[in-house]
């Protein structure tokens, strides 16, 4: 069973070679730092796993199998920020678990992971600790040997300090404290991010050193081209990233991914002008697919929330029979299926083959002949064309009388305004003010929309409770009177948006953004 500890943690090296212990400074000086305690010297082996053409490394993880101290086992780190890292640790044995195995699926695939650095290290270790003994952080000297395990790999050797943070402690105060104190004595922080970066780098065969000097073609600096597949690289990105988020219930994970998608999807259709849609269609299904299955998740996730804070606003005396117990119950039986559902997708071949398939198009871009030309001649009638496509769905809505038939116009209308939103944010970095600002105007009426359509989720919710519990001999007053309230919000939010339409179809909004 995996578990995972948050590692908070700075590294520092010395000034020279010899790595002389007797230059450590006195850390009693730190502030808040009562005593330093020797724990003694322990032998550590360790074995770095990647792909052949490391792309773990390419995304600053590392996964170790490590034998000697005391966890040893199978470590699996992520960055979260500069000095911190999860660590998913499981037990020692031969083959990898498959808890972190799973988690590094999206990035590895199909490739087998093997091992590339042994790092030996010998770890004299010490603890920092406060006036009442508790335990504040761990400082180790490591003396680190190297061995390079590809095929042409050298070896190399260094010794520096680590200061990590005691499990619970957060007060990253000790390690300013620490870091000045080290700095004073001559001892400056690391120029790698962790050991295995420095003994990739260091042992890496010279005919990758050379590679990485490579050339990488594709269309121009500031044409189209290059601005609309930077955009679609960084979601691909974000996909593959949110993953193992996803798989470890990290907050809002589900949601994010699910953004990616919409955004890869949405951005093939608004720059269909620049990359052929004739090729991107079919891999926007399969987007749309995703998205889909994520969405059985997440949707669970907003609906349940938006039914809790109604049911907390309530007095008490219009709460009548286990309504909370009700929701609970209809919560953890959906919720346990979605969950179970979202991972069987991540695990699925078809997941696996969207990514390969993103990736071979993002490799070889099916681009069309305006991807030469410059953003400004191209962006603005694609952000334009879609606010167009918008502006016909809000009047049809808008025209419809109360009902059904307006519902799905107004839903129809929420992911226009989503899609005119997303292809105006893919925009800004290259056009400005104008289009953050246009898309701050179609996030306004996305939101009126979506809080229509969430009501309109909600009430059919509620519908299904209430008959619950009238099958169970409960009260159905409390379900009955948030399908009240449900029905009043979706009335307030369609009053409300001709007014949040007005203001996002301003025409100075639409002449800045195709200014010169």
């Amino acid at each position: 069973m995996a578990d995972t500890k948050r590692e908070i943690e700075r590294k520092f090296e010395f000034t020279s070679s010899d790595g002389d212990q007797a230059r450590l400074p006195d850390l009693t000086r730190v502030p808040g730092v009562g005593s330093v305690v020797d724990k003694g010297v322990v032998e550590l082996d360790a074995v770095y796993y990647d792909t052949q053409d490391l792309r773990l490394d390419a995304d600053s993880l590392t996964l170790r199998r490590r034998t000697g101290g005391a966890d040893a086992g199978w470590h699996l780190k992520f960055p979260v920020t500069v000095g911190i890292r999860d660590e998913i640790r499981a037990p020692l044995s031969d083959r990898l678990p498959p808890a972190l195995a799973a988690l590094l699926r999206s990035r590895v695939r199909d490739a087998e992971l093997v091992p590339v650095v042994r790092l030996l290290s010998s770890r004299d270790v010490r603890h920092l600790l406060a006036d009442d003994h508790t335990l504040l952080a761990e400082l180790s000297i490591d003396t680190v040997r190297a061995e390079g395990l590809r095929e042409g790999s050298s070896s190399t050797a260094w010794t520096e300090i680590e200061v990590e943070l005691a499990d619970g402690v957060a007060d990253e105060s000790i390690l300013d404290g620490v870091e000045k104190r080290l700095r004073k004595a001559g001892i400056r922080p690391s120029t790698s991010s962790s050991k295995l970066a420095r003994a990739l780098r260091e042992t890496a065969p010279k005919q990758r050193k050379a590679a990485k000097g490579a050339k990488n073609s594709g269309p121009a600096e500031g044409t189209a081209g290059a601005h609309v597949l930077g955009y679609l690289r960084a979601q691909r990105d974000a996909l593959v990233a949110l993953d193992p988020a996803v798989r470890r219930e990290l907050p809002d994970s589900v949601h994010q991914m699910r953004v990616a998608t919409r955004r890869l999807r949405s951005a093939f259709k608004s720059y269909a002008k620049i990359v052929d849609r004739g090729v991107t269609d079919p891999v926007g299904e399969e987007l749309k697919w995703l998205a889909a299955e994520l969405g059985v998740d997440r949707d669970q996730e907003v609906l349940t929330e938006r039914l809790r804070t109604r049911i907390a606003a309530l007095p008490r005396t219009l709460l009548l029979g286990p309504v909370r117990g009700r929701l609970r119950i209809w919560t953890v039986a959906r919720r346990t299926g979605s969950r179970r559902r979202t991972v069987a997708v991540l695990d699925g071949k078809r997941y696996l083959a969207l990514l390969a398939t993103l990736d071979t198009l993002l490799a070889a871009p099916p681009l069309l002949p305006p991807a030469e030309r410059p953003v400004s001649d191209v962006l603005p009638k694609a952000v334009l064309k879609d606010y167009d496509r918008l502006a016909g769905r809000v009047h049809t809505a808008l025209g419809l009388a109360p009902g059904h038939e307006r519902d799905l116009a107004l839903h129809e209308a929420r992911k226009a305004a989503k899609r005119a939103r997303y292809a105006a944010e893919a925009a800004a970095p290259a056009l400005g003010k104008a289009a953050k600002k246009f898309a701050k105007r179609m996030k306004a009426v996305q939101n009126v929309l979506g809080d229509h359509q969430d009501s309109v989720v909600a009430r059919d919710a509620l519908r299904t409770l209430a008959a619950q519990a009238h099958a169970a001999g409960e009260s159905a007053f409390t379900w009955g009177l948030l399908y009240g309230q449900e029905e009043a919000t979706a009335a307030a939010r369609e009053r409300e948006l001709p007014e949040v339409w007005a203001r996002a179809g301003a025409p100075k909004l639409r002449e800045r953004l195709t200014a010169p």
